[in-house]
């Protein structure tokens, strides 16, 4: 954008949706200086609060296609992103390595060669006789579990990134409204917005990063956008064996497609389901206790201290996300289906650059 910060400050833009991705385009279009205001009326439920802030994008095996891309150009922005917003808050951080592992010989022996062809990437097989495995192995009761290393991929906490947008908007005084928007319309080249309480909204840039919601506010007729639920469940468990310690292991861990993370000497996240429904079921939260033959002790759902979900949209028919200019001054940042957070950054910037041809 060429034009002088002081134009942009004489546009509003709102942005429907208080997650992790309508706070990171509020966050990335304050650079502009954009009258911005969001409104959420589920700030505190939205699915954001349930994410695990995984990021794997070099440990990511397709590497061609737009999800490629995005999730270069965000590994590529998010240490900047971090840097920028530990003014506002020491405690982020991007958490690294992430390992990925299997005891499916077959399927290690793919992950070495992934791993050995793109060593530029940060990627590397783990040593059959590393401490690594030692430790491992002892806390999973010699699984025999074997992987690669991935040292540019990591976690940030998704709760304190949420905190800390939150006070980088407060700084930047960008507004956010509890409340829903039900209903949105063009009128001389600007959309009014119609609250639940009523009130009427003007804007000249409306950002749809409501998930599944945004669907209720365009015109489906003309745009062929089908969102399906995807709910995820996630759990915390307690150990109580005195002679297993989980920081021990490695603070990052995939283990034959279950996320783990590692929070203390007694306590570890497992996560996540997928599935497509709005209510969390019993037989999938049993999936996250079934990724091993050898279950060790301490792997049992009677060691839950803590459990939640969060329900995510994906497309159907196309790619997720769902990046697209739905008319002039209306764009949706939606449909992320597992990489929100991973993706923000560089959707954010997306954003930012379409909304050039909007003015």
């Amino acid at each position: 954008m060429n034009q002088p910060r002081d134009k942009f400050n004489k546009i509003k833009v709102l942005i429907v949706g208080s997650g992790i991705i309508g706070k990171s385009n509020a966050f990335k279009l304050s650079d502009y200086g954009f009258d911005i205001t969001i409104v959420d009326q589920n700030e505190i439920n939205n699915s954001s609060n349930a994410a695990l802030g995984i990021l794997m994008g070099k440990i990511y095996q397709k590497r061609k296609g737009r999800s490629w891309i995005l999730r270069q150009k965000s590994l590529e922005l998010w240490p900047k992103w971090v840097n920028i917003l530990q003014s506002y808050n020491s405690k982020l951080r991007i958490e690294k390595p992430l390992l990925q592992l299997t005891n499916d010989l077959e399927k290690f022996k793919k992950l070495t060669t992934f791993a050995n062809n793109n060593r530029h990437d940060g990627l590397e097989t783990i040593e059959t006789n590393s401490y690594i495995y030692k430790s491992i192995n002892k806390m999973f009761e010699d699984n025999k579990l074997q992987g690669i290393i991935s040292h540019q991929d990591g976690r940030i906490n998704p709760r304190t990134l949420l905190e800390t947008l939150d006070i980088a908007l407060k700084a930047k005084n960008i507004k956010t409204i509890k409340n829903q928007i039900i209903r949105i319309e063009k009128k001389n080249n600007k959309w009014n917005c119609k609250l639940k309480t009523g009130e009427i909204f003007n804007s000249e840039i409306v950002i749809l990063c409501n998930s599944l919601d945004s669907l209720k506010l365009i015109n489906l007729e003309i745009n062929k956008i089908k969102l399906k639920p995807v709910l995820g469940q996630a759990v915390e468990i307690l150990n109580k064996e005195k002679n297993k310690n989980f920081l021990s292991l490695p603070k990052l861990l995939n283990i034959n497609g279950k996320n783990l993370i590692t929070l203390s000497k007694e306590k570890i996240i497992i996560g996540s389901t997928d599935e497509y429904s709005f209510q969390p079921e019993e037989f999938y939260l049993n999936k996250l206790f079934e990724f091993l033959e050898n279950k060790p002790i301490w792997l049992d759902k009677k060691n839950i201290t803590k459990k939640w979900f969060g329900i995510r949209s994906r497309p159907e028919g196309e790619p997720s996300p769902l990046l697209k200019s739905l008319e002039k001054g209306l764009i949706l940042c939606s449909g992320f289906y597992k990489n929100g957070i991973l993706l923000a950054p560089a959707c954010s910037n997306w954003v930012s650059e379409e909304i050039k041809k909007h003015i």
